[in-house]
């Protein structure tokens, strides 16, 4: 496994980074012990980074894994949607004792937009900023799916991360193609922030090209680490093997993509539309059958149902 440093902050990450929704309650599931296990799993072949936010509800799966993997530290990023000192110190404490954690090595503002939502969530910021002089916080930064905050993050030296969406096909980038991203990127890496990428295959939308995917996102050296969903420890062992330059078997290769996945609305759907109200790309609509999803542009991030009142919405 290669390491890298992050950006100016000092922090040592693996190349592959453990990306810790698929494992919680918006996609596949899993018990906080068997999500644990896998991600301990990743821990033990070399994967010492981890990203997660507060809305996956994948703390409890985390601590498990940290209470079954004890020989390295392991660097542990999270986000939120907090926007005032208030929220913010809320975030900060549930994620400290949700994983039984004394610091935490990376927080994020989670999906920012623009310059315009960096400046509405200035109170978080600073509190983030306050908690990092007390050594509660290592690094501060934002994930985002747009050029346009990666650009103006890359202005802020308060910022010391950016996890941004990129794939070679450019899908989930809100505001431009991925031409477009990689040119910002280049731009943040002058600016020495550190800068692990997500969805590399697209939210699981190009996996039948996963090899093409994968040397494309590696390629880039703008990208310090590269976060990657693993929902079972076949995909943990396959991803391993990309990231280290070896060659995966066909069959375990042929097993990881004949299942595609895709976002599934169950029958009992009450067209409340809020899952169309957050859905920031436009990937759902409101038919006279119900919610309808439009495959080519939904990313399988799953954030939609964690707004649906009814628990309709899977990622099957």
């Amino acid at each position: 496994m290669e390491y890298r440093f992050l950006g100016n902050t000092g922090i040592k990450v693996s190349r592959l980074c453990f990306g810790g929704l698929t494992v919680g309650p918006l996609q596949a599931n899993l018990s906080p012990e068997a999500g644990g296990e896998i991600i301990a799993e990743a821990f033990r072949q070399g994967v010492n980074f981890i990203d997660t936010a507060e809305l996956y509800g994948t703390y409890p799966h985390i601590k498990r894994a940290l209470t079954l993997y004890k020989d390295n530290p392991i660097i542990i990023a999270t986000k939120s949607y907090a926007y005032d000192e208030e929220t913010a110190k809320k975030s900060v404490d549930l994620a400290l004792s949700s994983m039984d954690l004394h610091h935490l090595d990376i927080f994020l503002l989670h999906e920012q937009e623009s310059e315009h939502t960096l400046r509405g969530h200035d109170g978080a910021l600073k509190y983030y900023l306050k908690m990092k002089e007390q050594g509660i916080i290592k690094a501060v930064g934002i994930s985002t799916h747009t050029i346009k905050a990666v650009k103006a993050a890359s202005k802020m030296p308060e910022i010391d991360v950016i996890h941004p969406i990129i794939n070679k096909a450019g899908l989930g980038i809100q505001d431009g193609p991925v031409e477009d991203m990689l040119k910002a990127l280049v731009i943040a890496k002058e600016s020495g922030k550190g800068i692990y990428g997500m969805k590399p295959l697209g939210g699981g939308n190009l996996i039948h090209s996963s090899a093409e995917c994968f040397q494309f996102v590696l390629n880039l050296p703008m990208l310090d680490s590269i976060a990657v969903g693993m929902q079972t420890k076949e995909e943990v062992q396959a991803n391993i093997m990309v990231f280290s330059g070896k060659e995966v078997p066909a069959a375990v290769q042929s097993s990881i993509s004949s299942h595609l996945r895709k976002l599934h609305i169950d029958f009992w759907c009450e067209k409340c539309s809020k899952c169309i109200d957050h859905c920031r790309h436009g990937a759902l609509m409101l038919t006279e059958e119900g919610i309808s999803v439009k495959r080519d542009q939904c990313v399988l991030c799953g954030y939609c149902s964690s707004y649906c009142p009814n628990f309709c919405i899977k990622i099957v």
